[in-house]
């Protein structure tokens, strides 16, 4: 069976629960979880509105950076979505989930799993601040 049970890159709210089920697992003795949200502001500055943008090929390389997490951990289950479009404050803007045998092990693979997708998944996030200036961020850091 695949440990990769959930990718996704939508333009619908996200649901923890959804990914929380993905990552059941009865071999599982850990189960970490990362929630990214929409902050109100970023370098000290209020934001007013962001989207998210994503290339074509962002499916494939979320999935080639699951893949890559899920060989080098001892994972059972394992899922990852992002969202695109206009968020609001407070919107969920990515969810990460592994379930592993330990603990320890959970927690190093989620780490990993959101690290690598921020640096290597082809998302770009667009923040307008509430003077008025825009900013364009790169999920591929």
């Amino acid at each position: 069976m695949d440990v990769i049970r959930l990718l996704g890159i939508r333009d619908t709210p996200l649901s923890v629960d959804e990914v929380l089920a993905a990552v059941g697992d009865h071999a599982a003795g850990g189960t970490a979880i990362f929630i990214g949200t929409v902050r109100e502001q970023d370098h000290g500055k209020p934001v007013t509105r962001l989207s998210y943008s994503a290339h074509p090929s962002a499916p494939d390389e979320l999935r080639r950076v699951a893949e890559k997490v899920a060989a080098d951990f001892p994972v059972t289950a394992m899922a990852a979505v992002h969202r695109v479009g206009d968020l609001g404050l407070g919107d969920t803007a990515v969810i990460v989930a592994v379930a592993s045998p330990h603990r320890d092990e959970a927690f190093r693979a989620s780490r990993r799993l959101i690290d690598d997708l921020k640096a290597e998944v082809p998302i770009w996030k667009h923040q307008v601040f509430a003077d008025g200036e825009t900013e364009w961020v790169g999920a591929c850091e």
